[in-house]
């Protein structure tokens, strides 16, 4: 029987004057939205650190933030830096997945564990996190994301999560029970393409077992959400999942057509899920932990950990 999904190692909360890098994996940055997150940073008493690329702009292929090996080198330079508590992305887009296997990952196992922050392609990083690493990480807005330099309740939820995490034990949502239902588990998941995608790769994972799936996609027709699930459910994710929270699907159809969509796929599992839980790609995302121990209740649209997110 595969094995469950386990509880994973949370890395310490941010202090006043904590360093942050800033890194960038995926795709490009316009400056004056970088300068404004780091803004946002440093009101927050945190010391925000750009890795030396940054700003690139792949020669050829201008949706990439530079060559492969320079957003591998960022990513790894920032985590491998002793003085760095914390790696934050700037944004998403594509790219992780051609510099992934580009990293060291016996290095940066051995530069222990940080808070690592970011969602959308960002994905596949957190599944290589759990799975190389044994680490817990935050989905959450990323330092150069329109949605979090222009939106407070973003800003304030991840703040909350970085400094003072008992304070987001339980994260509430405006979302309603598609089946309704508690269940326990541990965490997991991130954007439904980037997952789809990941199958049969060497980072991902065979089977959300004992885990509280997290889902939420963006600008995707029905019939492509549709074939990420059903790839899904014929590989075997969602043998053995607890539960299911949906999070935003920005610029997809109607709401009606993907939720009618989502019960289709996904009712049967046997299992609460829960539909609008308010983190993705969407105005006020909320910050959710991958790897904790948590309790689902989807007719109250809450998560509670077991713990805070960071110790």
């Amino acid at each position: 029987m595969t094995q469950s999904v386990p509880p994973l190692v949370r890395p310490a909360r941010l202090a006043a004057g904590a360093r942050v890098a800033v890194v960038a994996p995926s795709g490009p940055i316009p400056e004056e939205r970088l300068q404004a997150g780091l803004d946002v940073l440093r009101g927050w008493d945190l010391d925000p650190v750009v890795a030396p690329h940054v700003l690139d702009r792949h020669g050829e292929f201008d949706y990439l933030a530079g060559t492969d090996a320079d957003r591998a080198a960022d990513l790894q330079g920032g985590w491998c830096d002793p003085s760095v508590d914390a790696v934050l992305c700037a944004r998403g887009g594509y790219g992780v997945q051609r510099m992934i296997d580009l990293l060291d990952w016996d290095a940066m196992a051995a530069a222990g564990p940080k808070v690592f922050v970011g969602f959308s392609d960002i994905t596949v990083l957190h599944e290589a996190f759990a799975r190389r690493l044994g680490l817990a990480t935050l989905y959450g807005p990323m330092a150069a994301g329109i949605d979090f330099i222009k939106n407070a309740r973003a800003q304030e939820h991840l703040r909350a999560t970085l400094l003072d995490p008992e304070s987001v034990r339980t994260i509430t949502s405006a979302g309603s029970a598609l089946v309704p239902g508690r269940a326990r588990g541990v965490t997991l998941g991130g954007c439904l393409c980037l997952l789809a995608a990941e199958t049969g790769t060497p980072h991902a994972r065979t089977s959300a077992r004992g885990g509280l799936l997290c889902l939420e996609d963006v600008g995707e027709e029905t019939y492509r959400l549709d074939r990420y699930l059903t790839q899904l459910l014929r590989a075997g994710l969602f043998d053995g999942v607890r539960g299911v929270l949906l999070g935003s699907w920005q610029a997809c159809e109607p709401q009606e057509r993907v939720r009618a969509l989502l019960l289709d796929r996904l009712g049967g599992l046997g299992v609460p899920v829960v539909e609008e839980f308010g983190f993705g790609h969407c105005e006020g995302a909320l910050t959710i932990p991958f790897g904790v121990s948590a309790e689902l209740d989807a007719d109250a649209g809450t998560l509670t950990l077991d713990e805070p997110a960071l110790r």
